[in-house]
């Protein structure tokens, strides 16, 4: 895992040796443009941060210290609010030289960092940032091979920190040690709303310790876990810490491996959950045994508005079960069924058309699958019915 960053960290010490000691060319020509004004703005510069010209030059000296190429559009920043970096190629070098910047930052507010090689090293010299800054509250850190010793980092500045409300670490390749890190994070940290761990490697053990972490987190609103491996005892101690928090209400856990236990345990949360409002559970191979027992939640909540469950093998019979299950539920808040990529027969439609006068804002998404219906031999002129009905269909009646 680490390899990757390991060559990017010795191109740049290579770059950096082959450098000249001199300042570049665009350092001097950037810091040219400021030289005017930073003597007139350090007068600005007090216990709440520096001046918009001394930064820059600040920058500029600091990219000349760690031999890399300033951003230009980071000495245009002015004062915006959202500093998007992604894509840059940064390195640990890079953001090392941002750091500098960052730290007494007056403006930032939305950090975008996404895909730049950060690494353990650059997440390391970020966490810094985070730690000291009160005013950065939205963070991406995507797709930069953050390993567990950058996470343990971060998640330690967090924690001493409560301005950052979001975080998003989609496509780190975390793995189960970087959980306990977020684990040990969640029930400290009140102030981060939303957090996104897509696309990892999370599997069993990362879901016994994220959910009793989700079960203790006062301030979590919406969680991302989706295209992981949680499965198993992982699924089900996850779902079981759903089932005591009082404050999610987005969860995505689609493209895992829930399967009927974790399906089950979930049904189980939803009988005493009483906040959730939006739950994904595409594509987690359950089988029509694992719906009928989330049926069982959604006979009694009373919360939850969205429900996703397509492309799982739950078939008619499972998909009929979960129909019947709403429909018992007189107090069913639900608006949106996502029955997608599913089998069903036509006891399925008859049964999603008689639910209109019980749950009439209740709408269900379907590309289902059934036997092809010919036309009566009558009618030549008509078409064939099409083996599938798609798109948003309410349930009025046919």
């Amino acid at each position: 895992m680490k390899a990757p960053c390991e060559e990017v960290q010795k191109k740049e010490d290579r770059e950096g040796e082959a450098a000249a000691p001199g300042p570049r060319a665009e350092t001097l020509e950037a810091k040219r443009s400021w030289t005017t004004d930073s003597h007139s703005a350090s007068g600005t510069e007090g216990t709440h941060g520096f001046g918009e010209p001394v930064m820059a030059t600040l920058y500029l000296e600091s990219c000349q210290a760690n031999n890399v190429v300033p951003v230009s559009c980071l000495l245009r920043q002015g004062s915006a609010s959202e500093l998007n970096l992604r894509h840059r190629g940064l390195g640990p070098q890079g953001v090392r030289a941002l750091a500098s910047v960052l730290t007494s930052n007056l403006y930032i507010k939305h950090l975008d960092l996404r895909d730049n090689g950060l690494c353990d090293a650059g997440a390391e010299a970020l966490a810094d940032v985070l730690y000291k800054n009160n005013i950065i509250s939205d963070v991406d850190l995507s797709e930069n091979q953050i390993g567990a010793a950058g996470l343990q980092a971060i998640c330690t500045a967090l924690a001493l920190n409560p301005t950052v409300q979001k975080m998003q670490l989609q496509g780190n390749r975390l793995e189960d040690q970087a959980a306990q890190h977020l684990a040990a994070l969640l029930p400290r940290h009140t102030g981060l709303k939303s957090l996104d761990l897509s696309y990892n490697q999370l599997s069993d053990l990362a879901g016994e310790a994220l959910g009793p972490a989700v079960a203790e987190n006062t301030g979590l609103t919406e969680l991302n876990l989706s295209w992981n491996h949680l499965r198993g005892l992982g699924a089900i101690a996850f779902a079981r810490g759903l089932e005591a928090n009082i404050f999610l209400k987005v969860l995505d856990i689609s493209h895992n491996g829930f399967g009927d236990s974790g399906a089950c345990a979930i049904g189980e949360a939803l009988r005493i959950n009483n906040v959730l409002e939006e739950l994904n559970m595409r594509n987690n191979r359950i089988s029509m045994s694992g719906a009928l027992k989330l049926g069982l939640g959604l006979q009694v909540n009373q919360t939850l508005r969205i429900l996703i469950i397509s492309k799982n093998p739950i078939r008619s019979d499972g998909c009929a079960g979960l129909l019947k299950s709403i429909r018992n539920n007189k107090s069913s808040a639900l608006e949106l069924l996502d029955v997608s990529d599913i089998q069903v027969s036509r006891e399925c439609d008859d049964l999603a058309s008689s639910m209109n006068k019980i749950l009439p804002g209740l709408c269900i998404q379907r590309n289902t699958y059934r036997r092809k219906e010919w036309p009566q031999a009558s009618t030549p002129s008509q078409p064939a019915s099409a083996p599938s009905d798609s798109g948003l269909v309410s349930n009025m009646p046919h």
